[in-house]
């Protein structure tokens, strides 16, 4: 992938086998929660979680599957409110499996069935949709819990 890729606004974390994208506007908690997923893990409340992006993010849609990398210049650092710009270990790319749209409009108590997906670059793919100020964290672990992380 050339250096000069498009980058998005978004975060990203390898679960398992497929990352969570993590998008939101500015100040929605996307450094927080790739944070608390990978602390998450290293406590044993996750099989495996590592760091792919924090902040922009390289999008490419390939052979039906959505990848996320890095920025070349931001690979490997993460953004941690009060404590400053930290190094981690990281993937250099990933398969998509969830988009997690922070501070969403349409976050609902009872979404519709439409509202668990969204279309990435023609790939439709699972999405969980939090409401302003709502923990994604224990959303996140409930939907991993249901089965439904890595379908699409």
């Amino acid at each position: 992938m050339a250096t000069d890729t498009p980058t998005t606004h978004a975060s990203a974390v390898l679960i398992g086998a497929h990352a969570v994208l993590i998008r939101g506007p500015s100040g929605a908690g996307k450094s927080r929660l790739a944070f608390d997923l990978i602390r998450t893990a290293g406590r044993g409340g996750l099989p495996f979680a590592r760091l792919v992006a924090d902040d922009r993010a390289s999008l490419e849609a390939r052979h039906g599957r959505l990848l996320v990398r890095p920025a070349p210049a931001l690979a490997g650092l993460i953004e941690i409110r009060g404590l400053g710009i930290r190094r981690l270990p990281h993937e250099p790319v990933a398969v998509v499996g969830l988009v997690i749209d922070l501070a969403a409009s349409d976050a609902e108590r009872l979404p519709p069935p439409e509202a668990h997906r969204t279309v990435i670059s023609g790939i439709e793919m699972p999405r969980l949709a939090v409401a302003p100020g709502a923990d994604a964290l224990p959303l996140l672990q409930a939907w991993q819990a249901s089965g439904s992380m890595g379908e699409g």
